[in-house]
């Protein structure tokens, strides 16, 4: 079939939509299908359309259903579609009642859905692939990843907060993936980096680069107040890297409801004890790290072709 993705982030973008949107292009095109992205619908010709983001591609969509009303409409739904969006914004509710099916990224996500409309969901988890040999990571430092773009909804700088609260023995050094999305958010990671020893702002690296300093560390804090399904936490169980992730409901439906590396969003302390206690405790060190491993499985890329080629076979 002919493919088209519809996302609002521009060619060559390093955001997290324009990235999943073309690792999608990829993955479609080994099931054997012409796939194309743009940043909207207009008029190409296509046979189904997949809108990444009910509201930001809102337009698209209804465009799309009044000129092609027999074709095939898939909206994938962002975690600022569900958990910001769908409660107040029409334009995302519209969409999400024009498509034929819904993509989630995970499990949890479905139960922020109309009752009416859960049974179009389908789940379909983000893979990742590790290197091919995970780096050795450094022993003069106990190295913590924090991967995502500056903006408030990442909260951004709560890890580098909880280091503040370390003892003077730790050796935890944090390294930030991300750009700073606007000048108020690079002033102030660069006045962190000379506040705090402990953080270091790598800025927004090409993927290959992030990877390695993902796989060579040993833990990755995802603090976000928000996420539809973190693509950091697929990669890091990709890399076999343990995760400590606030408490939101995308990290929940991902790594599961007893998983014990959750801290409250915004506890500092809570995150600050996470830190010290997977550091200086073996057993907890090994039982985060354990259910990492398990959890490995979620991100396979077989898995997640299956799961495509089922939902293009429903259409």
């Amino acid at each position: 079939m002919r493919l088209l993705i519809v996302t609002p982030a521009p060619m060559g973008s390093r955001k997290g939509n324009r990235i999943t949107a073309d690792r999608w292009a990829r993955l479609l095109r080994q099931l054997g299908h012409r796939v194309a992205t743009a940043e909207s619908f207009r008029d190409q010709p296509c046979d189904v359309l997949i809108g990444l983001h009910a509201r930001k591609s809102a337009a698209s969509i209804r465009r799309y259903r009044a000129k092609r009303p027999d074709g095939r409409l898939v909206v994938v739904l962002t975690g600022t579609d569900l958990y910001h969006d769908l409660p107040k914004s029409r334009a995302a509710q519209r969409s999400i009642e024009l498509a034929d099916r819904l993509v989630v990224l995970q499990a949890r996500a479905v139960d922020s859905l109309p009752r009416g409309l859960q049974a179009k969901a389908r789940v379909i988890v983000q893979s990742a692939i590790g290197p091919a040999s995970r780096p050795a990571p450094r022993k003069d430092a106990f190295d913590v990843c924090v991967v995502g773009h500056l903006r408030s909804v990442k909260d951004p700088f709560r890890t580098s907060l909880a280091t503040r609260r370390l003892p003077t023995e730790s050796r935890i050094s944090v390294s930030h993936l991300g750009a700073a999305l606007d000048p108020k958010m690079e002033r102030r990671a660069r006045d962190e980096m000379l506040r705090n020893p402990r953080y270091r702002w790598l800025g927004d690296l090409p993927h290959a680069q992030a990877l390695r300093v993902l796989a060579r560390s040993r833990l990755l804090v995802n603090s976000s107040k928000m996420e539809g399904g973190a693509n950091a936490i697929c990669e890091a169980l990709a890399c076999g890297v343990p995760v400590l992730s606030s408490r939101i409901a995308g990290s929940i439906g991902l790594l599961g409801e007893d998983y014990p590396g959750y801290f409250d969003v915004g506890d500092t302390l809570e995150l600050a004890a996470l830190l010290n206690r997977f550091e200086s405790n073996a057993a907890f060190r090994e039982r985060l790290t354990s259910c990492c491993r398990d959890l490995s499985r979620i991100v396979e890329p077989e898995r997640e072709l299956a799961a495509w080629r089922r939902l293009l076979t429903e259409l």
